[in-house]
């Protein structure tokens, strides 16, 4: 029999479109021989199913459940694509593990955490796991450039500490640029973190639970046309991704074992997606996505693709995972 499949996109935050269409893709891909899929939008004024003429249900968010010719429809499984606030921050988990609802993305804890980029990165320190050094400031809090630059030096980074997408990070040469950027993470949280730049060779590893196992996809190396690899890299074609990466063995070797080590320190399931840069021949984590995107185009969709998973095969896989954890 078939299994009624939300999948849920869109969120509170500016990735909502990148959302949107990863959600899509998810849709228009699933194995319809095993699943019934759902397209329910999740904003802050309304959650709703749309069907195909693009007709909107209201979603009970009691049981998160829809009236549909008259009946009530409940869900076997949720397929979060939901980048950012409420589908990556541990919200939508918490919310789903209360109505015991199965779901494809971490749990709530593990969700909280890795979006939260200062936490994450406390959490691994005591691990071993290298990252850049940083620099961390809440809103309000005085701005001292100097100290700031003293700990990181420039050219440095600033990010928001809870956002993807590269939404609120800037490159900052200048000591009197270092404000504007602050500034502008502020835009996107409440809390931000500035990290030195590490020079060297950026990777993405896609790690995910395939067919009972930790798997670490193959590698894909950025070269950005921009300055870094921003939004306009990320989403607007300004970037060559290769994989694999044009890496040695051993860098190969060693950022694999790291990713994988992450992924089972932090205890994640379903998918996971972090960036590193080598310096010094060593992999220095940069951030972990849990949801990553899921577009054609995406990173984590084009690694399964050079693994032999098809994204038909990939999101049945995450399903699957999803509904046998709750056996």
């Amino acid at each position: 029999m078939q299994k009624h499949i939300a999948i849920i996109m869109g969120g509170y935050s500016s990735e909502y479109e990148i959302s949107l269409k990863s959600g899509q893709v998810v849709y228009d891909s699933l194995d319809n021989s095993k699943f019934i899929g759902y397209r329910i939008h999740i904003f802050k004024d309304r959650w709703v199913y749309v069907d195909k003429s693009g007709n909107e249900f209201p979603i009970d968010k009691n049981d998160f459940s829809v009236m549909l010719n008259e009946t009530k429809t409940t869900f076997d499984c949720v397929f979060n694509a939901i980048h950012g606030t409420p589908g990556e921050d541990g919200f939508m988990q918490g919310y789903f593990e209360l109505l015991d609802i199965s779901h494809t993305s971490c749990s709530m804890y593990q969700a909280a955490l890795t979006f939260n980029k200062r936490d994450t990165l406390a959490v691994l320190n005591p691990y071993g796991i290298k990252c850049a050094e940083s620099y961390y400031l809440d809103n309000g809090d005085t701005i001292e450039e100097d100290r700031i630059i003293d700990k990181v030096g420039l050219p440095c980074f600033v990010k928001a500490n809870k956002a993807g997408s590269s939404f609120g990070v800037s490159k900052v040469y200048k000591k009197e640029d270092l404000k504007d950027a602050i500034e502008l993470a502020f835009n996107e949280d409440n809390e931000i973190i500035i990290e030195s730049f590490l020079d060297g060779t950026e990777v993405s590893v896609g790690v995910i639970k395939y067919k009972g196992e930790v798997k670490v996809l193959p590698i894909t190396e950025i070269v950005s046309d921009n300055d870094f690899f921003d939004y306009k890299a990320k989403y607007l074609g300004q970037s060559q991704e290769i994989t694999p990466a044009r890496l040695t063995k051993d860098q190969e070797n060693k950022v694999n074992a790291v990713a994988k080590q992450v992924y089972e320190i932090l205890k994640l399931t379903g998918f996971s997606r972090s960036e590193y840069i080598f310096k010094d021949g060593e992999p220095h984590l940069l951030e972990i996505n849990t949801i990553p995107g899921l577009t054609k185009e995406s990173i984590l969709p084009q690694q399964a693709a050079h693994a032999g998973i098809s994204l038909t095969e990939l999101f049945s896989n995450a399903i699957e995972e999803a509904l046998n954890k709750k056996l």
